[in-house]
């Protein structure tokens, strides 16, 4: 349709500059098809995820032409969107600045999608034999840069239990937890100092490391024993073990905790029988992932030690 047969009163049939949701462009009328669920999608957000859709193995390689006249948007909303993706690292330049292709961060996302599938399926029922086990709830953490983030849990049925509920998806900052301590782990002191380039670290309670290389120092301790313990040190009432779950690799890559609901774990034998039993949970799930520890690894030590549990 010509531009004359138009009404001149409709400046919008014009191609715009922006990402936002322009009915006249293709996809707009989804909605009959998702039964009304499109009208929470978010047009730019939808628009870039399509131009990542459009790269495959058979076309690595395109330039904003095309994915612009693929995609039915204006080429300087497609350069846009390419500059956001490319700053992201979900795209690369190629053969100058024309041509993109997908970058690492696609890559990225894919193994992270992958692993804390695995992740979960196969810790699942870890976590239930451990809470079985103990008679504690216990949890599945992953860091996602300067968080720690629950995955995967398995809820004790015990009455102390029911004012203390952690849900799938809750952060907790890293620095301030043994949670975090045991998942940073491999991690070197010029690390930390990236992920932590301020002077003086927020502080949750007075147990708090208040600087990089008290961080470090705290990190440095847990890896050399293997686990973590920590009675009351964040939250009040509150008191945990945790340990670390490698990957093939010898990686950390999740953490697996079992939390007590009073301020101190108990007695020496008690302390220990629990430490025994999460060391030996983290070791089944990191077998599961294909590690295979080495006699050196603190973690396994105190995994072969373990006794009957209460």
């Amino acid at each position: 349709m010509s531009g004359a047969s138009k009404p001149p009163a409709k400046p919008a049939s014009a191609p715009r500059d922006d990402v936002g949701h322009d009915a006249s462009k293709p996809g707009a009328g989804d909605d009959e098809s998702s039964g009304g669920a499109s009208s929470y999608l978010v047009p730019g957000l939808e628009r870039g995820l399509r131009i990542l859709a459009e790269f495959s193995a058979r076309e690595p390689v395109l330039g904003a032409p095309e994915l612009s006249k693929r995609i039915g948007i204006p080429r300087t909303t497609t350069f846009r969107l390419l500059q956001t993706l490319e700053a992201l690292g979900f795209l690369e330049r190629v053969n100058g600045d024309r041509y993109f292709r997908l970058g690492v961060g696609v890559l990225r996302l894919g193994f992270e999608y992958l692993n804390s599938l695995e992740l979960t399926d196969l810790g699942t029922p870890v976590l239930e034999r451990l809470r079985d086990t103990t008679g504690l709830s216990t949890h599945l953490l992953i860091r996602d840069q300067r968080d720690v983030v629950f995955v995967a849990k398995a809820q004790s049925n015990t009455s102390m239990f029911g004012s203390v509920k952690v849900h799938v998806g809750t952060r907790l900052p890293a620095h301030a937890t043994v949670h975090g301590h045991v998942l940073m782990g491999d991690l070197t002191r010029d690390a930390l100092r990236q992920l932590y380039p301020e002077k003086r670290l927020e502080q949750f309670t007075e147990r708090t490391p208040g600087t990089v290389d008290e961080l470090y120092e705290r990190v440095r301790h847990y890896a050399r024993l293997g686990y973590a313990v920590s009675e009351a040190a964040f939250e009040s009432g509150i008191s945990a073990v945790t340990a670390p779950v490698r990957d093939h690799s010898g990686a950390i890559v999740a953490a697996i905790t079992a939390t007590v609901p009073r301020s101190e774990i108990g007695e020496a034998g008690e302390k220990e029988r629990l430490v025994e039993a999460v060391c030996g949970a983290a070791v089944d799930l990191s077998q599961r992932l294909n590690y295979r520890p080495l006699e050196s690894d603190p973690t396994f030590a105190h995994a072969r030690h373990r006794v009957a549990m209460f």
